[in-house]
């Protein structure tokens, strides 16, 4: 039997978001933040 290979994608450009999301609401005021998902 051969091998089977798997890649995973898409995981750098969620990782890209959750960055770039850190860093647009780090001076944001609590109050003016409107979350991240």
């Amino acid at each position: 039997m051969e091998n089977i290979r798997i890649a995973i994608v898409g995981v750098g450009n969620c990782a890209s978001s959750l960055v770039q999301g850190f860093e647009y609401y780090r001076d944001k005021r609590p109050e003016d933040a409107i979350g991240l998902m």
